[in-house]
């Protein structure tokens, strides 16, 4: 599985009255966090239906919990880092084939640096990370159905940049599910080392040996 960011810059930020406590302002991002169904700018395409399965269950197990957070800037890695939350998305629903978010900046350092972004007049993006298969179709790259929502929206000012970075930092990456847990796997290196196996024309049984090894680095 890859790691699949896209950014959307239709994004507005809000500051609200918090009407619980005076003097008090909330800030909000809003907008499409996400887009189905249209080939984007990274030549990717997300079936609608896909999305909404996705969707569906981060509302259930996240946004539902108070556990639906992002981070500020482009995370290396498919899991959240708590060190460098920023906001908690509190709704994400379908409006025809996008869908749209809102999530609450957090009195946390990034939290904090956002909404010093925000007061400055900053233009912010949000960036989906995910994990799926891509399979090519026609022009594009279709996202497969066992795709897994990470986060619905990292905070990002750079939006040209995301990828760049995939394809740069995540180049022969790939993740494995095993009981649970996300595993980063060196593909890369592995198919390096198997190809050098053959080439040396060494047995079976040790090309068999790089991949066991590879598998029990998990």
């Amino acid at each position: 599985m890859k790691l699949i960011c896209e950014v959307n810059e239709d994004i507005q930020c809000l500051v609200e009255d918090d009407l619980n406590e005076e003097g008090k302002k909330n800030y909000f991002i809003e907008g499409v966090f996400m887009q189905g169904n249209i080939k984007n700018k990274n030549g990717r395409v997300y079936p609608v239906d896909v999305l909404k399965k996705e969707v569906d269950r981060y509302n259930k197990q996240y946004i539902a919990e108070n556990r639906a957070y992002g981070e500020l800037g482009h995370p290396q890695g498919p899991t959240i880092n708590l060190e460098r939350v920023s906001h908690m998305i509190k709704e994400l629903r379908q409006d025809g084939d996008n869908f749209r978010g809102k999530a609450k900046i957090m009195d946390t350092p990034y939290g904090n640096i956002v909404k010093n972004l925000m007061n400055e007049g900053a233009k912010l993006g949000v960036s989906s990370r995910g994990m799926g298969t891509l399979a090519k179709k026609g022009d594009s790259m279709e996202v497969g159905k066992d795709f897994h929502l990470a986060t619905a929206g990292d905070i990002v000012a750079d939006p040209s940049a995301p990828q760049a970075f995939v394809e740069g930092i995540m180049e022969g990456k790939e993740w494995v599910w095993d009981n649970g847990i996300l595993h980063e796997v060196d593909i890369a290196s592995a198919k390096q080392q198997i190809e050098e196996a053959a080439s040396t024309r060494r047995t079976e049984a040790e090309v068999l040996k790089v991949w066991e090894k590879l598998v029990k680095g998990l």
